[in-house]
């Protein structure tokens, strides 16, 4: 399925969300994690994949890998440990603490009986229960029913408290800030709910940290180097963050902004079509885990509503079949570790492309200039293996040759 956006619009960014989210702020946020030990010393990799533009007769194609971001292999880590670092400095402000000794552990001590709980599919809170075992807190992670073991036990690893339940993720979002309430713990989540939105923003600007590195060479006040932006849904967190960044930057001149989610978890799809946040109308069982979700972030919303483009849903089928075009090196072009959610943006890219209609409402054509996210690595990697044909290791060690092969190291390939 795929809509169109009767409310997108092109201005200069809105005055009372910069309030909100801001390059300012990001780019601060991006200093504070530049000292964490637990993240990759220099950007992520946005690699180039020329061949497979020309098969998909799109003029360039690039994919920002956050597979490479950190050992938690996924952009979730630019999104909670900042939030948890905000919200210590905001309960502690009398303290003169900085991000700097927070995530060394030099606060730990009077952190230690300090609890913080969220919901998640798997990589938030991953990321949460690294960054509160960094400054020294308690973590606690409610995982629902369709989250893997292997998932469950990466973020055991991390030292978290992990409280299961039967139902689905919106349930897992409830149950972590019931337990909140009862117990004066602090919730850390992706998705804002009524009263609740300081968290969340601030993990959505973490996620502007990406922006912020594909542009560092772009100089202020030059055109867009890409004219469409292609992003994952999930309740809109990623999403959010992305485009303010976008959108502040180069205001009506805007690149054009396509989000996708799995067809049975469209929740942001569903906002477009009845103009307001809303719930998504399937199962919200998919392959695709950070991305099924059943209700879209309010929050995120007053950001997506203005700005993107096009909604649209991909099949499971889909995504899988885009993470071994990426595994393969597809037209051969380097191999990628990618994810089940992280394959999202490549298979809507794909679907688009082999629609007609589709490609021409998008505007999409030969001179266009494509960014697709890789969010995550194999954070499942059983689950990789299974659909991809070989671990992830294999993969690697296929990137390693490709690029041994062109006479250079890992890093931007442009």
């Amino acid at each position: 399925m795929h809509l169109l956006n009767p409310q997108a619009i092109r201005r200069p960014y809105d005055a009372d969300l910069r309030k909100v989210m801001s390059i300012a702020a990001g780019r601060e946020s991006r200093a504070w994690l530049s000292t964490w030990n637990r993240l990759a010393p220099t950007p992520t990799p946005a690699w180039s994949l020329p061949k497979l533009a020309a098969a998909l007769k799109v003029g360039a194609l690039h994919v920002k890998d956050e597979s490479k971001r950190s050992e938690l292999g996924s952009f979730k880590a630019l999104g909670a440990p900042i939030a948890l670092l905000r919200l210590v400095l905001r309960r502690w402000p009398d303290q003169a603490w900085n991000a700097a000794d927070l995530l060394a552990g030099l606060h730990a001590k009077p952190l230690h009986d300090f609890v913080v709980i969220s919901a998640t599919d798997g990589n938030h809170g991953r990321a949460l229960a690294a960054a509160a075992q960094s400054m020294g807190c308690r973590c606690v992670i409610v995982l629902h029913a369709h989250v893997s073991l292997e998932r469950e036990d990466a973020i055991a690893a991390f030292d978290a408290d992990i409280i299961r339940i039967t139902g689905n993720y919106d349930e897992s979002v409830f149950e972590a800030a019931r337990l909140a309430a009862t117990n004066g713990w602090e919730v850390v989540s992706d998705t804002s709910y009524e009263g609740y939105e300081e968290i969340p923003r601030d993990v959505m600007q973490g996620y502007g940290v990406l922006v912020d590195e594909l542009l560092e060479d772009s100089p202020e006040g030059s055109h867009c180097p890409f004219t469409h932006v292609v992003l994952q849904g999930g309740v809109g967190g990623l999403a959010a963050g992305v485009v303010s960044h976008f959108w502040e930057r180069y205001g009506a001149n805007r690149p054009t902004f396509i989000v996708v989610e799995p067809e049975q978890a469209d929740c942001l799809y569903q906002s477009a079509l009845r103009g307001c946040a809303s719930r998504a109308t399937g199962t919200v069982d998919s392959v695709m885990a950070g991305l099924a979700c059943g209700e879209t972030s309010p929050l995120a919303w007053r950001f997506l509503q203005p700005t993107v483009d096009m909604f649209m849903t991909v099949t499971d089928a889909q995504a899988e079949a885009a993470m071994r075009d990426l595994a393969d090196g597809a037209a051969g072009d380097i191999p990628m570790v990618s994810g089940e959610s992280g394959a999202a943006g490549l298979a809507a890219l794909q679907a688009l492309i082999g629609n007609t209609e589709m490609r021409q409402q998008s505007g999409i054509d030969a001179s266009s200039r494509v960014v697709l996210f890789n969010t995550e690595g194999a954070t499942a990697p059983g689950v990789y293996k299974g659909i991809v044909g070989r671990g992830a290791d294999a993969v690697m060690t296929a990137q390693r040759s490709w690029l041994e092969r062109q006479g250079t190291s890992e890093g931007r390939l442009t």
